[in-house]
């Protein structure tokens, strides 16, 4: 059985909007003077909104989950999803309003760029500072320094002060101090996107060697690439909430928007990017040909979209994007250019070749475009999310082999052409 490194029971984290609460003694003793007169509070900054003032946020609502050795666990989520919260509390950053975390052993956090690094000492005195508040004595940190050093790249200015360096030798820095410390719980979170990708690529390659040394590695990105190379489980975490905790597949899939395969899709009542949808807004899409957005390779895509345009164009065209679950784009194609008239409701009957993509789960986005005068596109209207779209794994079609797009991508070529040459031709 693993040995558990991290245990997070029923934990939950509220803060109080609008109060500062780094006052010394008298000055909350003034504010508090100041509320019981009817008066402004003395210390507010001047033109703060006191509107939300004793409003408490909930960022993270009784959550748990546990860490043992050998787990790389990544962290997904939206925006505002609670991610950062609980990699602060773990780190005792913060502390929890509610309930408990039990930590086995060493925790090292990159949360930032420059944690932990004191701006006035150099980047050798740090490595020195950072060992020691992980618990560490001078002769283990003696015994890591090369290593350290020689991982970080910056070798020439390791002995310069690190409030001179730039934010890519602070995360070089960063995490060469928290993955070679030997901590038993690593943390990072979303700092790598500083560096440059050699670095990454390098970066995530000791993550990987740390969770299989048999520590635990707690991982947030939005690349979800990298969280599909690194990570052996997934937690997704949904407005403080968490809503899912397996596999780093399907937490993709929720972080994507994956399962929505309704064959008739109320486009109308969907969220656009600010200020598509008003003059050109799609109503309605409707699949022809399946019964749940599943298709075959090498198939057809058969739908029905209505629309409704305040606005005469003469060179209207649909774009469809299909988006994988490392949300990036893997195809795109358009109709040809069509008219519509000011006040005109319209109706297209579309048909989309499959024909190259490789089996998976697809996003498909919509958007309306117009050709604008001296290049580029006028996009009337967009929608991100229309739905989920499947195609099926055809081993026919593949070869006689089942596709793997985490190993071979999303687009499949045509055969290779091949003939046998004769030994005397060589």
């Amino acid at each position: 059985m693993a040995e558990r490194l991290l245990e997070v029971e029923h934990i939950t984290k509220r803060y109080m909007l609008g109060v500062i609460n780094a006052r010394t003694f008298t000055q909350g003793l003034n504010s508090w003077f100041a509320r019981k007169r009817g008066r402004d509070d003395p210390n507010r900054k001047i033109g703060a909104d006191t509107s939300h003032d004793g409003e408490l946020f909930t960022a993270v609502e009784d959550m748990s989950f546990a860490a043992d050795r050998g787990d790389a666990l990544a962290l997904m989520g939206r925006n505002g999803a609670g991610k950062s919260t609980i990699l602060k509390l773990i780190s005792r950053i913060t502390a929890p309003t509610e309930g408990e975390i039990r930590i086995h052993g060493r925790v090292a956090s990159l949360l930032e760029v420059g944690t932990g690094f004191h701006p006035e000492l150099t980047g050798r005195e740090n490595i020195f500072l950072n060992g020691s508040i992980l618990g560490m004595r001078k002769s283990e940190i003696n015994k890591k320094l090369d290593e350290i050093i020689e991982f970080s790249e910056i070798e020439q200015f390791i002995d310069t002060p690190v409030k001179r360096y730039s934010s890519g030798m602070h995360v070089k820095l960063g995490f060469a101090v928290a993955a070679n410390l030997a901590p038993d719980v690593l943390i990072c979170d979303e700092v790598l996107a500083v560096g440059d990708l050699n670095f990454q690529q390098k970066c995530l390659n000791k993550m990987t060697d740390v969770a299989r040394s048999g520590r635990a590695v707690l991982y947030v990105s939005h690349n979800m690439r990298t969280v599909a190379q690194l990570c052996n489980r997934a937690l997704f975490l949904d407005h403080g909430h968490l809503e899912y905790d397996g596999t780093v597949e399907r937490a993709i899939e929720l972080y994507s928007g994956a399962g929505n395969r309704d064959v008739e899709r109320d486009l109308d009542a969907m969220t656009r990017p600010r200020r598509r949808g008003e003059i050109m807004r799609m109503l309605r899409m409707v699949v022809l040909n399946s019964l749940n957005m599943e298709f075959q390779q090498d198939g057809e895509w058969r739908f029905r979209l209505t629309g409704r345009s305040n606005i005469a164009e003469q060179n209207l065209r649909l774009r469809v994007i299909l988006v994988n679950n490392m949300i990036s784009p893997v195809a795109m194609t358009q109709t040809r250019a069509f008219d519509v008239y000011a006040g005109e409701r319209f109706t297209l009957e579309v048909g989309l070749s499959l024909e190259g993509i490789a089996p998976g789960e697809y996003t498909v986005r919509f958007s309306l475009v117009s050709d604008r005068i001296g290049g580029g596109s006028n996009y009337y209207d967009s929608i991100d999310d229309v739905g989920q779209l499947v195609v099926l794994d055809d081993p026919v079609v593949n070869q006689g082999f089942r596709w793997e797009a985490r190993l071979w991508g999303n687009v499949r070529m045509r055969p290779l052409d091949m003939a046998r040459v004769p030994e005397e031709c060589e």
